[in-house]
């Protein structure tokens, strides 16, 4: 039965982390953490009763049960990639991306209906969320990622850096009756928090912003916490508090009115959205004329309120 066969999310970072034999080489790969490389591999264990891999002080070792499961995973993993291959060259025109919800949401959806009008022919499938993606081993023509420029691949196009700034609907800021034109003023509102149980993005963090502002003791009036970016932006919009956001995803929303963002502070991320493509060239000769719109649009979103 299906039921039986190990999640493909496991068996991605498994692949990735035997053929590296390290979970960090691992995770540099497929733009995860090395810990979600880790777990994967752990469950992937868990659900196999077996151990697939000795690990050393300073070593991964494949055991006897994970070179047999290596050797499998490969032989189905061509077999997929074939099998894609030919159904794409009997179907309509496709571009598959993965993406962060963020990304798609607030950045990539609004903008695509301009796509549409010049390309109606290719078709856009988008994959919204943080499960591991190997482009060149799954199902993907491409990626976008929230990445250290130092940690960029090869061949990755820069889309747009980005600042981080407190934004507020202009309905809660009416609501509240208290004005929001110094850091200070915070103090009389609600403050909507990204809580990142991992530490990887810091610079979403109130305490971090409060610091930088030069107010790490001040005590907002009130807090609510969300363990996804997307739910805390779309809390602001909703009138529920200030949100820290990051310019390049909520420009639109900006310039929409939906949001405000009335204090001037505003410091840089020490990352940028890339998109990424897969070394190994595919006949897909939609995807071209997707990079370059995207490249396009990127360059547009630059110029931002």
């Amino acid at each position: 039965m299906h039921d039986d066969l190990p999640p493909l999310d496991a068996l991605r970072a498994f692949e990735a982390a035997a053929r590296h034999l390290s979970f960090t080489r691992a995770a540099e790969e497929l733009f995860v953490t090395q810990s979600a490389v880790s777990k994967q591999v752990i469950a992937l264990e868990s659900a196999l009763e077996t151990r697939l891999f000795e690990r050393k002080t300073r070593a991964l070792l494949l055991t006897d049960a994970g070179e047999r499961l290596q050797r499998a995973v490969d032989a189905a993993f061509s077999e997929l990639r074939a099998a894609r291959a030919d159904l794409r060259g009997a179907g309509e025109p496709i571009v598959t991306l993965t993406t962060t919800q963020a990304f798609a949401s607030f950045w990539l959806i609004p903008r695509l209906d301009d796509f549409r009008r010049r390309h109606p022919g290719i078709d856009i499938r988008i994959s919204a969320d943080t499960r591991v993606v190997d482009l060149e081993r799954g199902r993907f023509d491409c990626a976008v990622r929230y990445l250290r420029d130092r940690h960029a691949p090869a061949g990755a196009v820069r889309l747009f850096g980005d600042t981080v700034l407190p934004v507020i609907s202009p309905g809660c800021l009416a609501k509240s009756g208290r004005p929001l034109a110094k850091p200070s003023d915070l103090a009389h509102h609600v403050l909507l928090a990204y809580e990142d149980d991992e530490q990887r993005r810091p610079w979403l963090s109130w305490a971090v912003w409060l610091e930088m502002a030069g107010l790490p003791r001040l005590r907002p009036a009130g807090s609510v916490a969300f363990n996804q970016y997307a739910s805390a932006i779309r809390a602001a919009v909703d009138s529920q508090g200030v949100a820290l956001a990051t310019l390049g995803l909520v420009a639109e929303l900006l310039r929409e009115g939906k949001l405000l963002a009335p204090l001037p502070q505003r410091f840089s991320t020490p990352r940028s959205y890339y998109l990424l493509l897969p070394e190994q060239a595919r006949p897909n000769p939609a995807l071209e004329p997707f990079r370059l719109w995207l490249a396009e649009q990127a360059g547009a979103a630059v110029d931002v309120p």
